[in-house]
Order: structure tokens, then C-alpha cells, then sequence
């Protein structure tokens, strides 16, 4: 059975500050990011066992617990690749065809960013911004991401993704949602985002 396993990081967890700090980041991914991958297993074992003894009494709970642990290791794996230091890669705009998509579907670099930023603060509870590929209307559409794995279309790519959990942000900005997502804008990984943007499209091309 295939086993999920957390991902390094990129770059050193003081690596992105002072935009989102080191501690953040140790306790973000060594913490957070590691219980999502413990839970996805679990529930992949325990789904495995439930087949073989035949009591799949427990089933619904065991796919949601799926459902949400696998979405919050998904969702963790492509947000560290999305950011990048500001030295590094980081900050700047989007350039080639990913700044013409972003045009073409947003009116704009500026209006997808207030559409986006909108998205985020505007997030009731716990959730994530989603920059994502629409295979069937062939456009980039923006989504709110409940939790780890609610609201979105099934069969949307996800290609740049915010994480607007407390824990993301709350020990460096407090509640204040609106500046840590200006912050973040300062480590978006365009080139990351990009190319995640040109696999999306080459992948889906026909398939929906």
C-alpha cells in the first residue's frame, strides 16, 4: 500500500521571513504538514482493514478522515513550492503565457490580486485561496477552499494555493488577514506557479 510521506522544504524555514517567520514555518511543516500525512495513512490502513475483516460499518468517517487528511498534505505539498524568498525567485509578477492567462481571464495582474485577496480574507473560518486550471471552461478561476478539502469543483488543477488556516499566519500577524496575504505577495514563486499552470493544461487537454 502506498505510503504518504512529508516533503522537504524548499528552502530553510528562516528563508522566507521577514514576510512569514522561521517559526512559522518549523512549526507549519514539521507539525501541521506531518499530522495531515499521519492521518492520511492512518485512515488508508484502517480502510485496508475494514476490507478485510468485511466490517466497513466505519466507512463513512474513515473517507472523510481521508478525504481531509490527504487534502491537507495536497494542499501543504504545492503551497511550500508556491513561495519562494524573496531573494530567490520570490515576489515580482508572473511573466509568458502565465501573465497572458491571468490577463486574458482577470482583466489584469492588479484585479487578480484583489479578486484573489478578496477570496482569501473573506474565507469564513478555516480554508485556502486557489488559483486553479478549469479543463472544461479552459480558464484560470479563483476558489475558495473550505477546510482541506471543501467547495471546489472536482476537476480543477490547483496551481497557486494560500493557506488562510490560523496557524499559517496568526503569530506574525495576528488576526489581521489582509497583511499577510500583501506579505505573501512578496514570496509568490511565479515561476513555480507557471509552470504548474503549463502541465495543468498539457495534462487535462481533453480529457473532461
Amino acid at each position: 500500500m502506498a505510503k504518504y510521506t512529508l516533503p522537504d522544504l524548499p528552502y530553510d524555514f528562516s528563508a522566507l521571513e521577514p514576510h512569514i517567520s522561521g517559526k512559522i514555518m518549523e512549526l507549519h511543516h514539521d507539525k501541521h504538514h506531518q499530522a495531515y500525512v499521519t492521518g492520511a495513512n492512518t485512515a488508508l490502513e484502517q480502510l485496508a482493514e475494514a476490507r478485510e475483516s468485511g466490517n466497513l460499518a466505519n466507512v463513512n468517517k474513515l473517507e472523510k478522515d481521508l478525504a481531509f487528511n490527504l487534502g491537507g498534505h495536497v494542499n501543504h505539498s504545492i503551497f511550500w513550492t508556491n513561495l519562494a524568498p524573496a531573494n530567490d525567485g520570490g515576489g515580482g509578477a508572473p511573466e509568458g503565457e502565465l501573465a497572458s492567462a491571468i490577463d486574458e481571464f482577470f482583466g489584469g495582474f492588479d484585479k487578480f490580486q484583489a479578486h484573489f485577496t478578496a477570496a482569501a480574507t473573506g474565507i469564513q473560518g478555516s480554508g485556502w485561496a486557489v488559483l486553479s486550471w478549469d479543463p472544461i471552461g479552459e480558464q484560470l478561476i479563483i476558489q475558495q477552499l473550505f477546510d482541506q478539502q471543501s467547495n471546489t469543483a472536482q476537476g480543477t488543477v490547483p496551481i497557486f494555493q494560500l493557506d488562510m488556516w490560523e496557524h499559517a499566519f496568526y503569530l506574525d500577524y495576528l488576526n489581521v488577514k489582509a497583511d499577510y496575504v500583501k506579505a505573501v505577495w512578496n514570496i509568490a514563486n511565479w515561476g513555480n506557479v507557471a509552470q504548474r499552470f503549463s502541465t495543468a493544461r498539457e495534462k487535462t487537454a481533453g480529457l473532461l
